[in-house]
Protein backbone atom coordinates (compact mmCIF):
# COMPACT_ATOMS: atom_id res chain seq x y z
CA UNK A 1 0.00 0.00 0.00
CA UNK A 2 1.33 3.51 -1.39
CA UNK A 3 1.26 6.79 1.35
CA UNK A 4 2.10 8.47 -1.88
CA UNK A 5 -0.54 10.46 -4.23
CA UNK A 6 -0.95 8.42 -7.28
CA UNK A 7 0.76 11.79 -9.28
CA UNK A 8 3.30 11.31 -6.57
CA UNK A 9 4.42 8.22 -7.64
CA UNK A 10 3.94 9.12 -11.78
CA UNK A 11 6.59 12.19 -10.83
CA UNK A 12 9.41 10.27 -8.76
CA UNK A 13 8.90 6.82 -11.61
CA UNK A 14 9.62 9.80 -14.19
CA UNK A 15 12.26 10.85 -12.05
CA UNK A 16 13.78 7.92 -10.93
CA UNK A 17 13.37 6.09 -14.85
CA UNK A 18 15.18 9.58 -15.77
CA UNK A 19 18.19 8.90 -13.08
CA UNK A 20 18.88 5.13 -14.13
CA UNK A 21 18.90 6.28 -17.68
CA UNK A 22 21.92 9.07 -16.60
CA UNK A 23 23.44 7.23 -13.80
CA UNK A 24 22.14 3.93 -13.91
CA UNK A 25 22.51 4.59 -9.98
CA UNK A 26 19.32 3.81 -8.76
CA UNK A 27 18.14 0.14 -9.55
CA UNK A 28 16.03 -0.20 -6.17
CA UNK A 29 14.41 3.13 -6.46
CA UNK A 30 13.58 2.45 -9.63
CA UNK A 31 12.28 -1.13 -8.78
CA UNK A 32 10.11 0.13 -6.39
CA UNK A 33 8.61 2.95 -8.04
CA UNK A 34 7.96 0.40 -11.05
CA UNK A 35 6.08 -1.85 -8.74
CA UNK A 36 3.72 0.67 -7.40
CA UNK A 37 2.06 1.29 -10.93
CA UNK A 38 2.40 0.41 -14.70
CA UNK A 39 2.07 3.46 -16.88
CA UNK A 40 -1.22 2.39 -18.89
CA UNK A 41 -1.06 2.67 -22.62
CA UNK A 42 -3.84 5.52 -22.57
CA UNK A 43 -1.14 7.78 -20.52
CA UNK A 44 2.20 6.95 -21.69
CA UNK A 45 1.80 10.28 -23.91
CA UNK A 46 1.29 12.68 -20.36
CA UNK A 47 3.88 10.71 -18.97
CA UNK A 48 6.63 11.14 -21.41
CA UNK A 49 5.87 14.76 -21.41
CA UNK A 50 6.48 14.72 -17.69
CA UNK A 51 9.32 12.63 -18.09
CA UNK A 52 11.03 15.06 -20.37
CA UNK A 53 10.09 18.30 -18.39
CA UNK A 54 12.45 16.55 -15.67
CA UNK A 55 15.15 15.68 -18.48
CA UNK A 56 15.11 19.61 -19.43
CA UNK A 57 14.81 20.74 -15.96
CA UNK A 58 18.15 17.76 -15.21
CA UNK A 59 19.74 19.85 -17.92
CA UNK A 60 19.29 23.38 -16.78
CA UNK A 61 20.27 22.28 -13.05
CA UNK A 62 23.33 20.30 -14.24
CA UNK A 63 26.24 22.61 -13.46
CA UNK A 64 24.58 23.69 -10.19
CA UNK A 65 24.29 20.34 -8.99
CA UNK A 66 28.04 19.68 -9.55
CA UNK A 67 29.49 22.48 -7.77
CA UNK A 68 30.02 24.13 -11.47
CA UNK A 69 27.82 27.48 -10.95
CA UNK A 70 31.16 29.19 -9.95
CA UNK A 71 31.88 29.22 -14.23
CA UNK A 72 28.68 30.56 -14.87
CA UNK A 73 27.23 34.66 -15.46
CA UNK A 74 24.61 35.52 -12.78
CA UNK A 75 22.78 36.57 -15.47
CA UNK A 76 22.92 32.73 -16.81
CA UNK A 77 21.89 31.60 -13.43
CA UNK A 78 18.90 33.78 -12.79
CA UNK A 79 17.94 32.66 -16.24
CA UNK A 80 17.97 29.26 -15.67
CA UNK A 81 16.22 29.96 -12.43
CA UNK A 82 13.00 31.53 -14.12
CA UNK A 83 13.15 28.31 -16.83
CA UNK A 84 13.07 25.72 -13.92
CA UNK A 85 10.05 27.58 -12.25
CA UNK A 86 8.39 27.70 -16.19
CA UNK A 87 9.18 23.95 -16.90
CA UNK A 88 7.73 23.18 -12.83
CA UNK A 89 4.52 24.73 -13.71
CA UNK A 90 4.38 22.33 -16.49
CA UNK A 91 4.97 19.62 -14.38
CA UNK A 92 2.46 21.04 -12.34
CA UNK A 93 -0.24 20.87 -14.96
CA UNK A 94 0.28 17.50 -16.51
CA UNK A 95 0.36 15.74 -12.79
CA UNK A 96 -3.19 17.36 -12.53
CA UNK A 97 -3.61 16.26 -16.28
CA UNK A 98 -2.74 12.42 -14.84
CA UNK A 99 -5.02 12.83 -12.05
CA UNK A 100 -7.89 13.82 -13.82
CA UNK A 101 -7.69 11.46 -16.51
CA UNK A 102 -6.98 8.90 -13.36
CA UNK A 103 -10.14 10.27 -11.54
CA UNK A 104 -7.99 11.12 -8.21
CA UNK A 105 -8.93 13.77 -6.16
CA UNK A 106 -5.64 14.96 -5.10
CA UNK A 107 -4.37 17.57 -7.40
CA UNK A 108 -1.19 20.12 -6.67
CA UNK A 109 -2.30 23.59 -6.05
CA UNK A 110 0.22 26.22 -5.63
CA UNK A 111 -1.06 29.39 -3.75
CA UNK A 112 0.87 32.45 -2.93
CA UNK A 113 4.11 30.87 -4.96
CA UNK A 114 5.75 31.96 -7.64
CA UNK A 115 4.71 29.08 -9.75
CA UNK A 116 1.02 30.66 -10.03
Amino acid sequence: MSFFPTIEIYDRLAIAELKWEKTESNKEELEWYQNQLTVPEELTTLFNELKHIHSLIWALEWELKTGQEQQLELAEIGRRAIAIRDMNNKRIAIKNQLAEKLNDPVREVKKDHLSE
